[in-house]
C-alpha cells in the first residue's frame, strides 16, 4: 500500500475575495512550475488539513487546497450565530473554484474531490469540462434523495443503532419524521446549536472508517468545529445542494473527454457505493476501482492506494 507523498510547507497562500464579504482562504505547495491540481475538501464545511497535499507527488504537482465558504480559515466563520448562509450554496462555490483558478492563471487542472468534495467536483466539472485535464474522486455523493434519506432517515441506523439513538437523543417527539430540518432548526438556535452541532458531527465520524476511529471522533466533536461543519451541512442538504433530483448523474455526459478514477469503500456507509456506480454507468470513460476492505475515509489504505496511484497515472 502506498503512503501519502511528503506534505511540503506552502510557498504561497492568501485570502481571494469572492465576493459577498467573502474571503476564501487558499494556498500552494509542491511544484510552482508543475501539473496544476486542486483539491476539494469534504463536508461541506470540513475544511482542508496538510495531510490533502500528499495525495499529490510534490516534485510533479502544482497543488493548490483552499478552504470553501465559511469554514477552515475563510472568513466569516459559519459556525458564528447568526451568520447568514444564503450566498453559500453549491453554485456560489463552483464560481469561486473558477476564480481561483483565474486568480492562480491556471489554463486547466487536475480536479480531487472526496465526499463532498466529489459532489462539487462533479458540478464544477460538468460546468467548466474545458477546465478540468481529470477527474479523480473518493466516496462519491451526489445529494439525491435516498442518499440524504440513507444517512438521515433512518437507513445507516439499521447498522449503527447506539449511535443513531444518540443523534434521535435530541430531536422532539414532533420532529422525528424530519430528522435533517430538525436538526438545521436547533442549529440556529443559541440555546441548542452547540450541543446539536456536537452530536451533528460526532454521528458522522462515527460512521467514517471500516473500523472505529474515536480520536476522529473527537476531533468532530470540538465545538469550534463542529459548529460551522454542522450549520454548513444541514444548509445545504435541506436545499437539496440547490441540485435538481439526480442531476449530477444526468449531466454526466459533460464529463465525455476527460479522464477519470472513482475510489470507493465497498462498505461505505456515509456515501453507499451505489452512487458510485451509478456515475459509472453514466461515464464510461471513468475508472471505477470498489475496494473491498473500506468504508468512506480517505486515508484508509485501500482508498488512499487508488487515489494516490491515480494522481501518479495523470501526473505522467
Amino acid at each position: 500500500m502506498r503512503d501519502l507523498h511528503p506534505q511540503r510547507e506552502p510557498h504561497a497562500s492568501g485570502h481571494l475575495d469572492v465576493g459577498d464579504g467573502h474571503l476564501v482562504f487558499w494556498e500552494e505547495s509542491g511544484n510552482p512550475d508543475g501539473k496544476p491540481a486542486v483539491f476539494l475538501h469534504g463536508g461541506p464545511g470540513a475544511g482542508c488539513a496538510p495531510a490533502h497535499r500528499g495525495l499529490f507527488d510534490p516534485e510533479v504537482y502544482r497543488i493548490v487546497l483552499f478552504d470553501q465558504r465559511g469554514c477552515g480559515r475563510s472568513t466569516p466563520d459559519a459556525g458564528r450565530l447568526g451568520a447568514d448562509l444564503s450566498t453559500n450554496t453549491t453554485w456560489h462555490l463552483v464560481a469561486d473554484v473558477e476564480r481561483l483558478r483565474e486568480h492562480l492563471g491556471v489554463e486547466s487542472w487536475l480536479v480531487l474531490g472526496g465526499s463532498w468534495g466529489s459532489t462539487l467536483a462533479l458540478a464544477y466539472a460538468e460546468t467548466h469540462p474545458e477546465r478540468v485535464s481529470e477527474l479523480v474522486l473518493r466516496g462519491v455523493f451526489t445529494c439525491r434523495q435516498a442518499e440524504l434519506d440513507w444517512m438521515y432517515g433512518g437507513g445507516a441506523a439499521n447498522l449503527f443503532p447506539d449511535r443513531w439513538a444518540e443523534l434521535l437523543a435530541l430531536v422532539p417527539d414532533s420532529e422525528r419524521d424530519d430528522v435533517l430540518r430538525s436538526y438545521h432548526r436547533m442549529l440556529h438556535d443559541p440555546d441548542e446549536q452547540i450541543r446539536a452541532a456536537v452530536a451533528w458531527s460526532r454521528w458522522e465520524a462515527s460512521l467514517i472508517g471500516l473500523l472505529p476511529r474515536p480520536e476522529l471522533v473527537e476531533d468532530f466533536g470540538d465545538p469550534a468545529f463542529a459548529a460551522a461543519f454542522a450549520r454548513i451541512e444541514t444548509h445545504y442538504f435541506v436545499h437539496g445542494a440547490w441540485l435538481d433530483e439526480g442531476q449530477l448523474i444526468a449531466n454526466a455526459h459533460r464529463l465525455h473527454g476527460i479522464p477519470g478514477t472513482i475510489a470507493h469503500g465497498r462498505y461505505d456507509v456515509i456515501t453507499p457505493p451505489v452512487t458510485a456506480f451509478d456515475l459509472a454507468e453514466a461515464w464510461p470513460q471513468a475508472d471505477l476501482h470498489l475496494i473491498p476492505d473500506a468504508g468512506h475515509a480517505y486515508d484508509e489504505p485501500g482508498i488512499l492506494n487508488a487515489l494516490i496511484q491515480a494522481t501518479d497515472h495523470y501526473a505522467r
